[in-house]
């Protein structure tokens, strides 16, 4: 029986963990911190839970498939409540979109806007659709070692549909002419990955998951997944320890034989790091890295975030909904400024989670829930505590203009977190918060590989690696890694 070290109990760790114990091998997952989700923990204080990453639930297929291979369904850890209105729009202090939970009433609020905006709108998702099933069972399935990996009939007849080649941009315009209407479809590339202009097309495949699919809530919060998965993988054995960084290994020639932490160390057959990418390199010998400062340095990340949670003491109007973006700004310049001239926003864009409007169980009595995101660039210097509050200020000011309400003398217990966090709390490289970004050039076997080509029992799975960021894509990632092992063990 192979003894196998996860480092970090990210949701793609866990899955890589989940299914390489469930294969007989004796998994034991190291975490840096004190309990399991990776970006996704929580953070308790004063009654209030706060989710401190991911807050959208997109892809439920892909958490469900994922339960389904080890004999559960998301039912047999959480209930899932499907969100209408998906989610709101703010345009102005005057304007804003509530968008349906329906493709049928999405295109007549579109068409509202834009002549046949409702017709083409059907004509986009069904092309989106096509990228999703394409992207979605086969592209993201793979380790991303080869090209050769591609040379399939179904991928064959698929790739063209794929729009690789073109931009999201470009692509939108094809079918759109309002500017509110491109913003709005564009709008989880730039917060996920990319400028629209240098996303490729494929990624419309998102505004399936959106529209199609659906924005759906884990009751009790994200966090109930990391637990789910946590349950699952210690169902079929695996071993999670915790406040343990891994601060290094011991090798024989170009094997890691131990995975060192400040505390102890441990024995290992193969190795798989969850944690990352860049970081866990660098604890290796420079010989044994797969990639250069220069690689890094040259790699296109997705944002980074400015966060705050933030607990109020009186309940909001109930014109908030569940998830609220604020484009009361200037898209094309906060784009710019995260991507081409990285600097703290002039006007930032940003996200307002308030999930105390969907479950009473994560605030007081009467109280409500905030989570503010800010997206910004990645490795900015000036993240101290008077920017922070200065940014904070920024969205309060237009909460209250959109809402008619200044929450200001509400807040009973905030906290911010950002760049310097993201690099203390998860070695983050840059202190990014997804990953790599989306470019054609970051795609498939372009991204970093899962497999370390200088030490023969070191593999990567996560927002580094294949098939990118997201909740859905990391859970996909560990699947992909685990399997890539078990094939090779066999051989």
């Amino acid at each position: 029986m192979s003894k196998i070290i996860l480092i970090g109990s990210g949701f793609s760790s866990m899955a890589a963990a989940a299914f390489l114990a469930k294969a007989g091998m004796e998994v034991t997952v190291l975490e840096k911190n004190s309990m399991e989700g990776g970006r996704a923990q929580i953070y308790k204080a004063d009654g209030f839970t706060f989710d401190m990453g991911p807050s959208w639930y997109w892809m439920p297929d892909v958490f469900e498939r994922f339960f389904n291979l080890f004999n559960h369904t998301t039912k047999d850890f959480y209930e899932l409540k499907r969100l209408n209105p998906s989610y709101t729009v703010v345009w102005n202090k005057n304007e804003e979109w509530k968008i349906p939970a329906t493709t049928n009433a999405l295109a007549d609020l579109l068409e509202q806007k834009e002549k046949g905006a409702g017709k083409n709108l059907k004509q986009f998702l069904s092309q989106a659709a096509t990228k999703y099933k394409v992207g979605m069972n086969d592209l993201v399935m793979k380790p991303g070692l080869s090209a050769t990996e591609f040379f399939n009939k179904e991928f064959a007849k698929g790739i063209f549909q794929l729009d690789v080649f073109s931009s999201m941009k470009s692509h939108v315009a094809k079918f759109f002419k309002d500017e509110k209407i491109k913003q709005l479809l564009e709008f989880p590339v730039l917060f996920l990955g990319a400028e629209a202009a240098d996303t490729p097309a494929l990624y419309s495949l998102m505004n399936y998951a959106d529209i199609e699919l659906g924005t759906w809530y884990p009751m009790g919060g994200m966090f109930e997944i990391a637990k789910a998965m946590r349950k699952v993988a210690e169902q079929n054995g695996v071993k999670f320890i915790f406040n343990q960084e891994v601060t290094g290994f011991d090798f024989e020639e170009n094997k890691i034989t131990k995975v060192k932490t400040q505390l102890a160390e441990y024995t290992a057959d193969i190795v798989v790091s969850g944690a990352d990418y860049y970081f866990t390199e660098k604890l290796l010998p420079a010989e044994f890295q797969n990639y250069n400062e220069d690689y890094w340095q040259s790699r296109k990340l997705a944002p980074s975030c400015l966060l705050y949670y933030v607990g109020l003491n009186k309940k909001l109007p109930e014109a908030v909904t569940h998830h609220t973006l604020f484009f009361d700004a200037d898209f094309e310049l906060h784009s710019k400024e995260i991507y081409r001239q990285p600097q703290m926003p002039t006007n930032p864009l940003f996200y307002m989670c308030c999930p105390s409007k969907t479950d009473a169980g994560v605030a007081p009595e009467n109280c409500e829930n905030l989570f503010l995101l800010i997206p910004i660039a990645t490795d900015l210097k000036d993240d101290d505590e008077a920017t922070r509050e200065k940014y904070f200020q920024i969205m309060v000011k237009r909460i209250q203009e959109r809402y008619g309400v200044d929450i200001t003398e509400n807040i009973v217990r905030k906290r911010s977190f950002s760049v310097r966090d993201f690099k203390s709390e998860y070695n983050s490289f840059k202190g990014n918060a997804y990953g790599l970004a989306n470019t054609l050039m970051q795609t498939a076997i372009l991204k970093p590989k899962i497999k370390s080509k200088k030490v023969n029992n070191l593999f990567f799975t996560g927002q580094l690696t294949v098939p990118g960021p997201g909740v859905p894509p990391a859970l996909v990632s560990g699947e992909v890694v685990a399997k890539y092992i078990l094939k090779n063990l066999k051989k």
